[in-house]
């Protein structure tokens, strides 16, 4: 693991330094970077999920790490096209989605890796989607905290991004900065490999695999174009004025409270006029020396915030979409391009309306201050899902679940929520959010335990201490013997704005933490079976979960199912013998058959 990582700290201070990359197909004959590639992987719930061949994540080993080397040695290795599956998108329509095979995922995961460690010191720090330690909520507190004073807002979302991407540009992008023609061709057959749709093979043109590990970096370098475009040439050309010119108004008052205090008035009689200053502020909104173009990307998605007139962005807008049909041969959708009135109308960006204060009725907030705001659809919508005819409801789904795991999955639904929109100016909406998940929870556990509401949320009840006060919330404990008890709860968060607000879920044991994924390799290396002690062709079995290993109708569970449930591990290092026993439903060898 260690080797790996020297790997791509090298790859990453060439990217720093700017130097071209080379020989960046013989750094895919490390097993190190494939080890660090499956530790990364084998958490995900689609390793277990079938491609177009029958191979998941189970029985991964060693001797697979080699022979996907071997065949990149001797440039065999051929991309299987991916199975692509129809999901259902929020407006009703379909999103395709392409599961490659499992030797697939983790190649494209080494190639990601190598990837990222290049390019990311190079984009754009206006980009932040899919990108390590950038999120949605890095952009939006750019857009908060650097975005004061816009007027006009440029809505921008590219027509089938992820599926129009040229190849041509993409591999001509790449080959500005790599140099080594054959990591190039195998770039070039990945995206040329094809999908399986109702087992029907079609090639692909254009665009990268939906589903594809690597496909969100390389539609980054693809949109990474877009990024420098409006860096180096449209915000230079919009940008105007050192400081906006003072506003008259704010002078007046500025020098009549000067005047008052020099005449001995006290400064109780002042704050009338100190609020009034702070609302009109000291900057002239409507400075016509003075421009600014903000902008920021997430994915396929960007923002674009504009001081000045409503016909200089119309202008950008026209430029934006030159651009790309010229250069990046993508379109912009017209009926999500859009101009928006930052001080009268709302843009919705990442889930967030936002808007900015007008200056007559901007009261105690700054004029020009950005203002984000939660969607009242987003939070009718999130509200229907416990409601029935108006009122909350239990939920029949959950029946046989235990009351933690209840308490569990509603907290945990209600804190994404709420941590998401932490930075929106009504986040006092969720108040009614909270009420109708807590009445169809208490109904849930009502309803299992042949009790009432009243009675339930009695017995559940109690306070955490959370930003510096108690807070009413529910809260189910599970002992275990020797160890501190597993808490879950719902509600204790406060939902008050605070755009510096760092939202985590409610601490709990530290038993719960995962293992590092170091410590599958490590297992892994020892080249032990962990049922007899052969170290013949070692493997490692994989389950989807747990609960999994309780099979119905056994009167007595394999061996190996219960040292997996003993270790709380969904993953058993096997050799090959007790591995095709437990797939046949045979009886594993021990160590004391090993050892005879």
């Amino acid at each position: 693991m260690r080797d790996a990582e020297t790997t791509l700290s090298i790859i990453e201070d060439r990217g720093k330094r700017g130097l071209p990359l080379e020989n960046v197909y013989r750094r895919l004959y490390n097993p190190d970077l494939y080890l660090r590639a499956y530790g990364r992987l084998y958490r995900n719930d689609g390793a277990m999920t079938q491609g177009t061949t029958p191979e998941t994540v189970d029985g991964m080993s060693q001797r697979k790490i080699g022979e996907i080397i071997e065949l990149l040695k001797y440039e065999r290795f051929k991309w299987s096209p991916v199975r692509r599956t129809l999901i259902p998108k929020g407006n009703g329509k379909t999103r395709p989605l392409g599961i490659p095979t499992w030797s697939d995922k983790l190649l494209q995961e080494v190639m990601r890796s190598v990837l990222e460690a290049y390019y990311e010191p190079q984009f754009s720090p206006t980009s932040h989607g899919f990108r390590p330690g950038r999120g949605c909520h890095t952009a939006l507190k750019d857009i908060f905290h650097a975005w004061t004073g816009s007027r006009w807002f440029i809505e921008g979302d590219i027509k089938g991004c992820f599926d129009n991407i040229d190849h041509s540009v993409l591999l001509s992008i790449l080959r500005e900065k790599i140099q080594d023609n054959r990591f190039l061709i195998l770039v070039e057959n990945l995206l040329t490999a094809g999908y399986l749709e109702n087992w029907d093979y079609r090639p692909t043109l254009s665009g990268t695999p939906q589903g594809g590990i690597v496909s969100p970096l390389l539609a980054n370098i693809y949109l990474d174009r877009l990024d420098k475009f409006v860096e180096q040439t449209l915000i230079p050309r919009y940008t105007q004025g050192d400081i906006r010119r003072r506003n008259k108004d704010y002078i007046r008052l500025i020098a009549k409270i000067q005047k008052l205090r020099k005449d001995g008035a006290e400064e109780a009689s002042l704050k009338p006029l100190k609020i009034e200053a702070r609302r009109i502020g000291h900057g002239d909104q409507n400075d016509p020396n003075y421009r600014r173009l903000r902008y920021i990307r997430y994915a396929d998605d960007f923002l674009l915030g504009l001081i000045g007139p409503k016909d200089e962005a119309e202008e950008i807008k026209a430029q934006l979409e030159q651009f790309l049909r010229d250069h990046l041969k993508l379109e912009m959708s017209p009926g999500k391009t859009l101009i928006t009135h930052a001080g009268t109308e709302q843009a919705r960006f990442l889930g967030y309306d936002i808007g900015v204060n007008n200056a007559p009725t901007a009261g105690k907030t700054t004029p020009g201050k950005v203002l984000l705001r939660m969607p009242p659809q987003k939070l009718e919508a999130k509200i229907a899902k416990y409601m029935r005819r108006g009122k909350p409801i239990h939920r029949a789904e959950l029946r046989n679940a235990s009351d933690f795991s209840i308490v569990e999955t509603y907290g945990s639904e209600f804190r994404g929520f709420a941590q998401y929109y932490a930075f929106a100016k009504n986040r006092s909406w969720l108040h009614h959010l909270q009420w109708v998940m807590e009445v169809s929870m208490l109904k849930t556990l009502a309803h299992i335990h042949k009790s009432t509401v009243r009675k339930t949320a009695r017995r559940l009840k109690a306070e955490v201490y959370h930003q510096g006060r108690n807070r009413r919330c529910i809260e189910v404990k599970l002992n275990r013997p020797g160890k501190e008890p597993l808490i879950a709860r719902f509600g204790g968060i406060r939902l008050t704005t605070d755009p510096f607000l760092h939202l985590v879920d409610l601490p709990t044991d530290t038993d719960r933490t995962p293992p590092p994924r170091a410590e599958l390799i490590t297992r892994l290396l020892a080249d032990t079976c962990e049922l007899c002690g052969s170290r013949d062709r070692i493997q490692i079995h994989h389950v989807r979960k747990l609960a999994d290993l309780k099979a119905k109708g056994q009167r007595e569970r394999p061996s190996w199912t219960i040292k997996m449930a003993s270790l709380r591990r969904k993953t058993l290092v096997v050799c090959g013998y007790c591995h095709a026993a437990i797939h046949a439903g045979r009886p594993t060898r021990d160590k004391a058959e090993v050892n005879n």
